[in-house]
């Protein structure tokens, strides 16, 4: 299938993307600094760059996009039809890095928090700032903060 848009309007697009300071990462943020928990922003010394360190508590947050991060069985995942195999292995390598980063964060006794975009999306009826807090202040090492089940899925928004 080809794409419905032609080149240069798609690589304007993609040239539009951003890697730090995205939607979903703002609204992480804003969750933790309304709880009073301190953080730095995207430590290249880190494995993977984390984008929320709280050094003190040894904790890493990531916030992945799902298309990008490719988050399994969710609804925004979408593998593109058009260039599917130059997706699927730009994906699938974006995927082979995530899991090398938390596991050489893990192994440097890091905690690791995969929150997916789909759970800061609006409307998905749980208290996102009470999870990330209650991760915080837990012991679990390496967890994620999917959205909703019917959200994820596509049967509820």
């Amino acid at each position: 299938m080809a794409d419905v848009v032609s080149k240069e309007v798609r690589s304007r697009m993609m040239a539009g993307i951003r890697g730090k300071d995205t939607k979903p990462e703002m609204i992480v943020r804003r969750a933790l600094t309304a709880a009073g928990v301190r953080y730095r922003l995207h430590r290249k010394n880190l494995s993977g760059a984390p984008d929320l360190v709280m050094s003190g508590r040894r904790a890493v947050i990531f916030v992945h996009g799902c298309f990008w991060h490719r988050h399994e069985g969710c609804r925004h995942a979408k593998l593109p039809s058009s260039n599917a195999e130059f997706w699927r292995a730009k994906l699938d390598r974006n995927v082979e890095r995530d899991r090398k980063a938390v596991a050489e964060l893990l192994a440097a006794g890091w905690r690791v928090l995969t929150v997916w975009e789909c759970a800061t999306r609006r409307g998905v009826g749980f208290d996102l700032q009470r999870l990330l807090v209650g991760w915080l202040e837990g012991s679990e090492r390496n967890a994620e903060v999917p959205a909703p089940r019917e959200f994820v899925d596509g049967s509820g928004q």
